[in-house]
């Protein structure tokens, strides 16, 4: 998509309850998303939507692991009903259609070829489909109104919480694009485990740099801290972190949600990111230098 131009994304709550079904839809965009939990597949399948071709995402946990199906049809509710009768791992679906119905044989199948690329690529979940299919044959303009069409349909996907096809892993290097506020390098350094980690700030993305150290294990024991023990296994699962003979290597740079998330992966433990990560140079903390920037913008300086 090009350039920063922003995007309305417009969610609509079918039955006024954030964990029941409901649709997205972007402003100029062709594209309709229907979402609905595997309990409300009858209310679902009963939308003129579900009747359209498409493709579809299944999503649930087998053996413990989140796990994805994705697939295309001319007629996606007939695909789903068949999977209802035959994967009973799967708590809840993606419709992915088009407002007008407009999408072709060929148009899904590029879809569903593209997605599980995509997936593949990301590592987040484990796949039920059994391979990857071709990439049909389309014209040059077909191609690229698809490519378009799943340049929205990345945007919108995170916001309903799927992350599947979310790529963290970023440049090593920064934008040659000098920012209005010159960002510091932040980093870790601990002597005890001999570990040092950097980071930097870019486009409101905490990103711990490639080749930066973490622990070999996840040691942390406090209670309440699964999200980020999952998150370092994940990245374990993913190859972003690379097992060398005392500790872990970030094998690519990854963009982090918070400061205190990069800091317990590096960390294997609970850690407050605001005061684990400090200016390169002069020790100040996280905390420290956000509350001076803050201060710089109410000088208006």
């Amino acid at each position: 998509m090009a350039g920063s131009d922003g995007r309305s994304l417009e969610l609509y709550f079918i039955d006024g309850k954030p964990d029941g079904m409901l649709t997205a839809e972007v402003f100029n965009w062709t594209g309709h998303l229907l979402m609905a939990p595997r309990t409300q597949l009858a209310q679902a399948l009963a939308r003129k939507e579900a009747r359209h071709a498409g493709a579809y995402i299944l999503l649930g946990e087998r053996a413990g692991k989140p796990t994805a199906y994705i697939g295309e049809g001319d007629d996606v509710s007939f695909r789903i009903k068949n999977h209802d009768t035959n994967k009973d791992w799967w708590t809840s679906v993606v419709f992915i259609t088009s407002a007008a119905n407009n999408l072709n044989k060929a148009h899904v199948q590029y879809l569903e070829a593209r997605l599980i690329e995509t997936a593949k690529s990301v590592g987040r979940v484990d796949l039920d489909n059994g391979n990857t299919p071709a990439r049909p044959t389309l014209s040059e303009a077909a191609v690229s109104n698809m490519e378009v069409f799943l340049d929205y349909l990345f945007m919108v996907l995170p916001a309903l919480r799927v992350d599947i096809f979310l790529e963290n892993a970023r440049p090593a290097t920064s934008s040659p694009t000098r920012p209005t506020v010159p960002t510091p390098v932040f980093e870790i350094d601990s002597t005890k485990h001999s570990i040092k980690a950097t980071a930097r700030l870019e486009k409101g993305e905490f990103i711990v740099e490639a080749n930066s150290l973490a622990r070999k294990n996840w040691e942390g024991r406090e209670v309440g801290q699964a999200t980020y023990r999952e998150l370092y296994e994940e990245l374990v699962a993913t190859g972003t972190l690379i097992a060398n003979s005392d500790h872990r290597v970030f094998a690519e740079s990854y963009a982090f949600k918070s400061p205190s998330a990069a800091a317990a992966v590096v960390l294997g433990r609970s850690a407050n990111g605001q005061t684990e990560w400090k200016v390169q140079g002069i020790g100040m903390t996280y905390k420290e230098w956000e509350a001076q920037q803050i201060g710089r913008m109410d000088r208006g300086t």
